[in-house]
């Protein structure tokens, strides 16, 4: 179901008798060409709430972006109903357009519908032309400070490791990431690196709950602090001071350059990552490419009070006859967990197993023969066997 989007903010995340305590930071640094960047502003007491549901049923912001994701969320859509998965989906569509005032309108709209609903799923939105990208303007509105993926590796799938399972958890909001460049006089190009105390700070205190509930012992933070030893070197810093209050995980640093070299050489080493911005956006896409591909694994952005799945990697390989719908196939799992909906993920999440380790019906882009059409209905097949004997109601 596709619900028209109202421009109103929900009661979820501003109700008056649960309000939060929101605190502002304006540090030096953020104020660039006489405006206050928004990279300052650190939500550090903001209590979450439960996504929006209606008589059992959840409501979802759909965010397919260009081409392949309007495809590929026809397939979440087409899985969920033969899953029954008690979803509904607020569609919010975007062209693509190199047009600043529409690219804008498009992120004004899907914040709102995500703090409406608290939960989402997107494909990209690409902006060759546009200075302010919806994605980062879109992740930095929504406060969504963390984006974790799980390498994990599926068996019978051609790839470089098969016994990879780690986490790596960047942080989302920071870094060369803040769209803070101008041109000082021509040739010469100045770009804002920012890190901060307070967002790194509750990164950590994150990832770190995060390890513990998936029963991590090692995290390794990756850093470039041999070089940029204020900001990288605050990074760590700030990452062992919390490390402090979680002693059963053991934790180390490693130099960005030897942990890409690390990753290809010995990647089982690594059991979670704690890394800034585009460091992490590197490992995670060299990750991929471990694991069998793009094609393979799936992104989850957190923030204070919402959270966003998407495919870990923008890279994926479409066009002919086929595209390889597990990445969102597999975000659209992370979400129903999210959601405390884990028999519909389990369920979903068996089938995908089975179709490509036991039936060994693989997209090309992995080894296989066979086109996305016969992939998702190998998944419907599973499903429907499953369902059999799957306790789950239909709403």
């Amino acid at each position: 179901m596709v619900f028209k989007v109202v421009r109103l903010f929900g009661n979820r995340c501003f109700s008056s008798s649960r309000r939060s305590m929101i605190h502002h930071t304006v540090l030096p640094s953020d104020t660039y060409e006489g405006k206050i960047i928004t990279k300052a502003k650190v939500l550090k007491m903001f209590h979450n709430e439960e996504p929006t549901q209606y008589g059992g049923r959840n409501i979802v912001t759909m965010l397919p972006g260009v081409d392949p994701g309007p495809i590929l969320m026809s397939y979440v859509k087409d899985i969920y109903k033969r899953a029954r998965v008690p979803v509904d989906f607020e569609e919010i569509l975007y062209s693509g357009t190199g047009d600043e005032a529409k690219a804008a309108e498009f992120g004004e709209t899907a914040v709102i519908s995500m703090h409406r609903n608290g939960v989402g799923i997107k494909g990209n939105f690409a902006t060759p032309h546009i200075v302010n990208n919806p994605n980062i303007a879109i992740r930095t509105h929504l406060d969504l400070f963390v984006n974790i993926i799980h390498v994990k590796s599926f068996q019978n799938i051609k790839c470089k490791y098969s016994n990879l399972d780690m986490y790596i958890c960047r942080q989302n909001t920071e870094g060369e990431y803040a769209m803070l460049e101008h041109e000082a006089r021509p040739g010469v190009v100045e770009s804002l690196k920012i890190i901060t105390r307070e967002n790194t700070e509750r990164f950590a205190e994150f990832c770190f709950n995060f390890a513990i509930k998936k029963n991590r012992k090692k995290v390794t933070i990756v850093h470039k602090a041999n070089i940029m030893k204020l900001a990288d070197g605050l990074f760590v810093k700030v990452i062992k001071d919390v490390a402090k209050n979680y002693p059963d995980i053991n934790v180390t640093d490693m130099i960005v350059d030897n942990c890409t070299m690390q990753m290809v050489q010995n990647p089982s080493q690594f059991d979670m990552i704690l890394t800034p911005n585009l460091y992490g956006n590197i490992l995670s896409n060299i990750a991929t490419g471990l694991i069998g591909g793009p094609g393979l694994l799936s992104g989850r952005n957190y923030g204070s009070s919402c959270a966003l799945f998407e495919v870990g990697s923008r890279h994926l390989t479409f066009g002919g006859s086929y595209i390889n719908p597990i990445a969102m196939l597999k975000a659209s799992i992370d979400l129903l967990r999210y959601l405390d909906k884990d028999e519909y993920a389990d369920l979903i999440d068996t089938a995908i197993t089975k179709t490509l380790s036991e039936d060994k019906i693989q997209t090309k882009d992995i080894g296989g023969t066979n086109s996305t059409e016969e992939v998702l209905d190998q998944i419907k097949v599973n499903i429907t066997k499953l369902l059999k004997t799957a306790k789950i109601k239909q709403f």
